[in-house]
């Protein structure tokens, strides 16, 4: 079985937080032994594009334009955060991957339908297994930081659902990632619509469908206020009816957390109608059994 998104390292929220050791291959090791122990023997790596210093240039001050409030957040979260190099990082998993380590080389995109194509100028060199993709921001505001329940409110639930899932749709639409992230992330401050919102979910699974991107089933819904599995039941069972595939994810930033409710997700994957997730290599996918 597999975990197709996985961190190395906490977010660091401010310059004091304490900063990562980089990418050793002890680190792998202990992601390994902790999936292991839960049955998952197949490990994919997603660090953030964001988190690079390379990626400075490319995505640009994308908060510029919110809201002062919001956008002072992003800034200063961004600059925190912002502290590795993606040559180290490639480097680290093609070492664990030449150690023996069952490990895949993917990376996060965070979309920005306005720089998403000097994004991929950047990356384009590496050897990827695979890329995600996902949308945390909403022009400067992040959908999934610590003040999303109370701008949703703001916003109003319904309008603020709808800019996010219009970000999804294009990055779903855009074909430039092999698996969605998180898709209804939204949620996770547990702040919904009065009513399942069927027609935005569709416009999603739509795109995904014609552009040939799979959808990621994770359990990092069921760490938070959202408490239920990326992407929600009904979600999911139109991704299924549009022949949509699957990979299956923790989202752990902690080894602890690696292959974190796996049974979980592979429940809510069956339920929905999957006897298959997808493994990748070298951006090529292929169906095997859940």
């Amino acid at each position: 079985m597999g975990d197709y998104h996985l961190h190395l390292w906490e977010h660091r929220d401010t310059p004091d937080d304490p900063m990562p050791s980089g990418f050793p291959l002890e680190r792998f090791e202990a992601y390994v032994d902790q999936a292991a122990a839960r049955g998952v023997t197949e490990l994919g790596f997603t660090e953030h594009l964001y988190r690079f210093v390379e990626s400075e240039p490319v995505l640009g001050e994308f908060w510029r334009d919110e809201r002062s409030d919001l956008a002072e957040i992003t800034e200063a979260f961004v600059r925190a955060d912002r502290i590795f190099r993606l040559e180290d990082y490639v480097a680290g998993v093609v070492a664990a991957k030449e150690a023996g380590l069952p490990v895949k080389l993917g990376l996060e995109i965070d979309f920005f339908p306005e720089t998403i194509d000097r994004v991929l100028d950047l990356i384009e060199p590496y050897p990827w297994d695979f890329l995600v993709g996902a949308v945390h921001w909403v022009g400067g505001w992040a959908i999934d930081g610590p003040r999303a329940g109370e701008e949703i409110l703001r916003r109003g639930v319904r309008r603020a659902w709808e800019q996010y899932f219009e970000l999804e749709t294009d990055l779903a639409r855009s074909g430039t990632v092999d698996v969605l992230a998180h898709v209804d992330v939204c949620k996770k401050a547990g702040i919904r619509p009065e009513e399942e919102p069927f027609d935005l979910y569709r416009e999603v699974v739509k795109a995904a469908a014609e552009s040939g991107t799979a959808v990621e089933v994770s359990s990092q819904g069921l760490r938070n206020p959202a408490d239920e599995v990326y992407p929600a039941p009904a979600f999911l069972a139109e991704f299924h009816t549009a022949g949509v595939p699957i990979t299956l994810a923790s989202d752990a930033h902690v080894p602890e957390q690696a292959a974190w409710g796996h049974d979980e997700v592979v429940a809510a994957a069956r339920a929905a109608g999957y006897e298959t997730r997808l493994a990748f290599d070298a951006r090529v996918g292929s169906e095997v059994p859940l």
